[in-house]
């Protein structure tokens, strides 16, 4: 099946046909268990669309009024001053829409008399000139913590990216990292707010990580490519993929662009789409739109995360290849314009791994505790943490194989970890995430256990000779010996077999 797309009515545009294979999935959740989501969503990275899980979100309630139209007075009230991120969807800069940024009272301001003049001229794409703005990127839950727009779904709250952020940076280097702006790389959780005829170009989302989008208010259409067919929709360099599929797209430059087979899929209000890592997507909002938007990774899809930051190291490395002998640190200054270019770089991402590996070992010490030094192949939430612990270790020896050794020198000391409060917090935000997804099974809360005296050198979890990590052998050879020690190598075999 061939489709025009949702502008096809546009007079100043061509268009591409594009060769539909299907529509997205739509799962009632009610009927759906974390095992089942877990199974056949995040471990086979396909896309559904979810009903049933915002029934009760107070942004549902305030945020839309009873037309179904956004309130758009609401947000200029009481979060007018905030400064936000707004894209011109009439304006390309490199491969993006060009940014600028207002306050949300200025942007509700201009969506109004856009959404006026739009109407009585007919066109919801432009009017004298002017764009529809799409707010994008907004770190509404850490500009407002206070106020609860809306729960994070069972589904998704195994999300070891923004549980880590909310207690550490991802990247600490004072020469790549803004100071000013706190909020903008503190958490992936972000809202969307755009009138008709706003859209998001084609693209992966960043670290190659899951999304989930839900619908407040407003309909949205999706153009879906598997990552099995990414390359027809790129460069014959796989440099620089196609900006928006709805244009006569150049057949020299992106040969294979026509032979690309698409899902699509119209999500309504109150229906959350689920994205898998690596598939690319177009938007376009066919209604005046409000969403809130998740970026999120977990032990599914680390493979993803680690293959772009390999990936992007290297055309980093390619791209300063010629001033390799004359440069003092030529590593360092690749790894410093991976942080830059990507969100983190490899000392990052392996001390992310460290951190989220000690909080399983720690969630494992706490099962055997309750279970009197046994752990059952049929508790689902052993499996769950041996399973993280198993894609953390194939994830740090892919670094180990390409020779990395480790974040420059620097020892994360298990031991000190207990004593630290961020790292606490964050043992007992992942416990009480398991208690959410398995919760038959009940356990202490953390602050009772550090009371407790939890020592895992005492309890020979890890060898009291040597309790810091420095390489991912080390951390290998910790997870490697914590599995034998806690006798869950037959949830190992489990898993494996």
């Amino acid at each position: 099946m061939k489709h025009k797309g949702p502008w096809s009515n546009h007079p100043k545009t061509q268009r591409m046909d594009l060769k539909i294979g299907g529509r997205i999935e739509k799962v009632n959740s009610k009927e759906l268990s974390y095992s089942e989501f877990a199974e056949q969503y995040l471990a086979k990275n396909q896309p559904v669309v979810l009903t049933g899980l915002m029934d009760d979100w107070r942004a549902c309630k305030d945020w839309v009024l009873h037309d179904g139209r956004p309130n758009l007075r609401f947000f200029s009230t009481h979060f007018g001053k905030s400064k936000v991120q707004v894209a011109d969807c009439g304006s390309r800069e490199f491969t993006d829409q060009k940014r600028v940024e207002m306050s949300v009272s200025e942007f509700v301001d201009y969506w109004l008399e856009f959404s006026i003049e739009g109407v009585n001229n007919g066109s919801v794409r432009e009017h004298h000139g002017k764009s529809p703005l799409y707010l994008k990127d907004w770190h509404f839950v850490k500009e407002y913590p206070e106020y609860l727009a809306y729960s994070n779904p069972l589904f998704f709250h195994d999300d070891w990216l923004n549980l880590y952020l909310d207690k550490y940076r991802m990247h600490n280097d004072p020469t790549t990292y803004q100071e000013k702006n706190e909020i903008s790389c503190s958490d992936y959780r972000f809202v969307y707010m755009g009138a008709k005829g706003t859209w998001t170009p084609l693209h992966a989302d960043v670290f190659r990580s899951y999304s989930w989008s839900a619908n407040v208010c407003g309909k949205k259409q999706w153009y879906f490519l598997s990552p099995a067919q990414y390359h027809l929709v790129f460069d014959r360099n796989l440099k620089y993929s196609v900006y928006d599929i709805f244009e006569d797209v150049n057949k020299m430059k992106f040969p294979g662009s026509d032979k690309a087979i698409w899902l699509e899929c119209t999500q309504e209000r109150n229906e959350i789409i689920f994205v898998p890592s690596g598939w690319y997507h177009q938007v376009h909002n066919l209604e005046d739109t409000i969403s809130i938007n998740h970026n999120w990774f977990n032990a599914h899809n680390l493979s993803w995360v680690w293959d772009l930051l390999l990936r992007d190291y290297k055309e980093a490395k390619e791209y300063i290849e010629d001033i390799k002998d004359i440069c003092d640190d030529f590593e360092g200054l690749c790894q410093r314009n991976l942080a830059a270019n990507t969100g983190m770089n490899f000392h990052d991402f392996f001390t992310f791994m460290v951190h989220f590996s000690f909080a399983n070992l720690v969630q494992l010490y706490l099962l055997l505790k309750q279970h009197g030094n046994s752990i059952s192949t049929s508790s689902k939430r052993a499996l769950h943490i041996v399973f993280n612990l198993e894609s953390a270790r194939n994830t740090v020896l892919k670094m180990k194989c390409i020779g990395f050794k480790g974040a420059q020198g620097v020892s994360i000391d298990l031991k000190k970890c207990l004593e630290d409060s961020s790292f606490l917090e964050l043992c007992g935000d992942l416990q009480r995430t398991y208690q959410t997804l398995y919760k038959p099974c009940k356990l202490k809360d953390m602050t009772e256990i550090v009371g407790d005296n939890l020592n895992l050198v005492d309890f020979d979890l890890i060898e009291s000779s040597d309790h810091s990590v420095c390489t991912p052998e080390d951390l290998v050879n910790l997870i490697d010996h914590a599995f034998s020690k806690l006798g869950c190598l037959s949830c190992r075999e489990k898993l494996l077999g």
